[in-house]
């Protein structure tokens, strides 16, 4: 709520999530999870587009950034961002990549083997 004497504007707030998506849930092929690195294409961007997709777009052109990171700066449901991203990524403005997979776990025999070897070396 503004204290008084501050002007009025409009935020994120004030505005319902399923305005922001035209109504619209998820898409049944979902490819985005928390961890998804998503950056901007090198099409141009169109002159007419919703303020969100556009501060999506915005976001994005400075690197690679998770979806919970694009979540996070524009303070909106997790939800909300997945269907905006999958609309700028079928339209070409979004390259997305998968979440890198977790290292392999290295045998812990290995590791204690190279322990020793350093220990007895080095002493």
């Amino acid at each position: 709520m503004n204290t008084p004497g501050e002007p009025e504007e409009l935020s994120a707030d004030l505005v319902r999530p399923y305005v922001i998506t035209n109504g619209r849930g998820l898409p049944d092929n979902d490819q985005f999870n928390l961890i998804t690195l998503v950056t901007t294409s090198d099409l141009p961007r169109p002159s007419q587009l919703d303020p969100e997709k556009r501060a999506v777009l915005d976001l994005c052109s400075g690197g690679l950034l998770s979806v919970a990171e694009i979540a996070g700066h524009m303070k909106l449901p997790i939800g909300i961002v997945k269907v905006l991203l999958s609309d700028l990524s079928a339209d070409g403005f979004l390259v997305v990549r998968a979440p890198v997979p977790p290292a392999q776990l290295v045998d812990v025999s290995l590791l204690q083997e190279v322990l020793n070897g350093l220990q007895a070396r080095f002493g």
